[in-house]
């Protein structure tokens, strides 16, 4: 996505990643043409020496021209943001704790006060001394890394967004989707007003309703786009955006 927009102000795409087991595959439906090498540098740069298979086609001739004279919804969806619960951020502090020590993600789970570590690239021991109560690595030393559970496009809903996940996900498709923008602005303002934000779209919009509480109001799509933009701008790009998602 960072690579398009250096390209084009509103390039249009939708790309699916799939990694694992030395090998990533790659569709992208595009209106932005990148070279072979090009993709071959940022998979090798995020995810190490792994054979890139690179499939690019313009994307759907009916969605392009729904994109072409202005800013329009470019998805279907029933979409909500909720703002932060205590046990969410006690959970984002952890899973940032544990990775700017082992570099390496894992999967985390926190319930009341369970809490339960699963880390690859930590010894079992030296986990459980730091998280005294917690569950680490239940069923023993497993893999990790991008030959387990292979996938990448989504795959982190639920760290991404939290208990908002609704109507698609947050990486690969460009600020015209709604799953990206209408997914970001929900958040913001859930995140601002301290309550939960509901919203739904189809394509082709040019203005959606956000439900909050028992008010309604009616939204430009650009404004929503613009504030997207923004947000992932001060995130340094899409690829740290795509790193923690909204937490």
């Amino acid at each position: 996505m960072d690579l398009a927009y250096k390209k084009q102000s509103n390039p249009k795409v939708a790309c699916e990643v799939l990694i694992g087991h030395g090998v990533c595959h790659i569709i992208n439906e595009t209106s932005c043409h990148h070279t072979k090498k090009e993709i071959k540098e940022i998979v090798n740069r995020i995810a190490g020496k792994v054979k890139v298979d690179y499939v690019e086609v313009p994307q759907d001739v009916h969605l392009a021209s729904n994109q072409q004279d202005k800013i329009r919804c470019g998805d279907n969806g029933i979409f909500k943001g909720l703002p932060k619960t205590k046990e969410m951020m006690q959970l984002n502090y952890i899973a940032h704790n544990i990775y700017e020590t082992y570099k390496s993600d894992g999967k985390y789970i926190i319930d009341g006060d369970e809490l339960i570590i699963c880390q690859s690239n930590a010894a079992t021991k030296v986990l459980q001394r730091v998280y005294k109560k917690a569950k680490v690595n239940p069923l023993g030393y497993w893999t990790g890394g991008i030959d387990v559970d292979s996938g990448a496009t989504n795959r982190k809903l639920g760290s991404d967004m939290g208990e908002a996940v609704t109507g698609g996900g947050l990486h690969g498709k460009d600020l015209s989707k709604a799953d990206v923008s209408i997914n970001i602005y929900a958040h913001l303002w859930a995140e601002k007003l301290g309550k939960p934000i509901y919203i739904k779209c189809a394509i082709g919009d040019e203005k959606v309703k956000v439900h909050c509480e028992n008010k309604i109001e009616e939204v430009d799509y650009s404004v929503i786009v613009e504030e997207a933009r923004r947000y992932i701008k001060n995130k340094g790009g899409f690829e740290h955006f795509a790193e923690w998602g909204l937490n």
